[in-house]
């Protein structure tokens, strides 16, 4: 049986008001272009549909819209938003190889435990076996974990969004494009855009980017959605045990873990939790700031926020926010740096790598906090990044144009390795 889509009555009024936004004009420059974009539409589905089969293991392909990058031994991991995910055999960061294509619908994020891959599908998490990545097989489905305010159980039908593509050619306010590009890409589905950097004691995590929404610590996943955050025990790591539901509030975007804390980044702030006790986390804090898109990282004493305006957030400001959290009940803003549109980061020893979005890639020498903006390396205009992982092999750099790799054993000179492009660029 197909999937069918039907628009509900009560969505009608959000989309309208986000089409608003986009076509009437603003105080802004105008010119007439055309633009291609792809968005990401409204839909219903039905429960039933997407479980009358397993996930597919398909021939590797090209990368179309690339959205979570993982790394977990040699292999590197990427998300195809909605779709699923490609394997890629990095063992030479220089020339990745293309293995296969995991085809998993609803699919936008993944987390690893010990030769078990964990990834969304829809309101399901599905576990696959991946010690022989060539040879990837499905054992376990956990089903109705990621039901959402978006979810009938009566009428056994739940909200997704769905790919499509858009051209517009008309009048176009060349401030609203950079937006309307930028949302789509970053919020690929319920659960959008973020990835692991997990460590934990004698587990086998991989690790990702700051822009995560799941994460692994102490044989425990993590996943946060808009509003909540999953727990889920994982030390059967073959058979995940989902625990609980903690509500957050709204606005949530990110989850970040580091020595037994869980640092979540929000439209409105920065939650710490304390996971020491893995399956009941506890609030320790929250530090509020101004609207704005939200990932953070951490090292021993500080947390280095980016704030940026955007669709969802387009009163906010773009800066980089240092925080102390030697006192995780009391962070304190320390300094705040403007920058041009901030996403995702990374950080590696006392060198941040920052992306910039369509402005490019940045890196710092963060030793002294206070004094960074003296203290920049190297600025890449030309590499559109959206998020970072400081990999044991390589800086790998992920935006809208594809996946790049690059030697940085030489902090302030970054060194090329190789690059993955996408078949079909969007526009930001």
């Amino acid at each position: 049986m197909k999937p069918t889509f039907r628009f509900p009555n009560q969505l009608n009024l959000l989309i309208f008001s986000i089409l608003t936004i986009f076509i009437f004009p603003a105080c802004q420059d105008q010119s007439t272009s055309t633009f291609t974009y792809r968005a990401q539409i409204p839909v219903y589905l039905q429960m039933n549909d997407f479980r009358t089969t397993e996930a597919v293991i398909e021939p590797g392909k090209e990368l179309e819209n690339p959205g979570k990058i993982y790394i977990y031994g040699d292999f590197l991991f990427i998300n195809e938003p909605q779709k699923g995910i490609h394997i890629l055999d990095n063992s030479n960061p220089s020339n990745p190889i293309t293995v296969n294509f995991l085809k998993i619908p609803g699919n936008v994020d993944l987390a690893v435990n010990s030769n078990m891959l964990y990834a969304d599908n829809y309101l399901d998490l599905l576990v696959f076996d991946i010690s022989n990545p060539r040879n990837i097989h499905q054992i376990k489905r956990v089903e109705d974990v990621f039901e959402s305010m978006y979810t009938e159980r009566g009428t056994g039908t739940f909200m997704t969004l769905k790919d499509t593509v858009m051209t517009m050619d008309s009048e176009f306010s060349r401030g609203w494009g950079w937006g309307w590009g930028n949302i789509f890409w970053n919020r690929g589905g319920m659960l959008a855009m973020n990835s692991d950097a997990s460590r934990g004691g004698g587990e086998s995590y991989g690790q990702g980017g700051s822009m995560a929404r799941f994460t692994l610590m102490n044989t425990h996943l993590y996943a946060v959605d808009e509003y909540s955050l999953r727990v889920f025990n994982v030390e059967q790591s073959d058979n995940p045990d989902f625990l609980k539901n903690i509500n957050l509030g709204w606005g949530i975007e990110t989850i970040f873990p580091f020595q037994n804390k869980l640092f979540i980044g929000s439209n409105t702030g920065m939650h710490i939790y304390d996971a020491s006790i893995p399956s009941e986390p506890k609030q320790m804090s929250v530090y509020q700031h101004v609207t704005a898109c939200d990932p953070v990282v951490v090292n021993e004493t500080h947390a280095f926020v980016t704030l940026r305006t955007g669709v969802n957030c387009r009163f906010g400001v773009d800066e980089l926010q240092i925080l102390n959290i030697e006192d995780p009940y009391s962070p304190m803003l320390l300094k705040s740096y403007p920058m041009e549109n901030p996403h995702g980061l990374g950080i590696a020893g006392d060198y941040l790598y920052l992306a910039e979005g369509k402005h490019g890639l940045k890196s710092f020498n963060v030793a002294d906090v206070m004094n960074i903006d003296k203290n920049q390396l190297e600025y890449l205009k030309s590499l559109k990044s959206v998020d970072i992982i400081p990999g044991p092999k390589s800086l790998i750099v992920i935006g809208p144009d594809g996946v790049c790799q690059f030697d940085y054993s030489t902090p302030h000179k970054l060194v090329q390795l190789s690059c993955i492009n996408v078949k079909n660029p969007i526009v930001v």
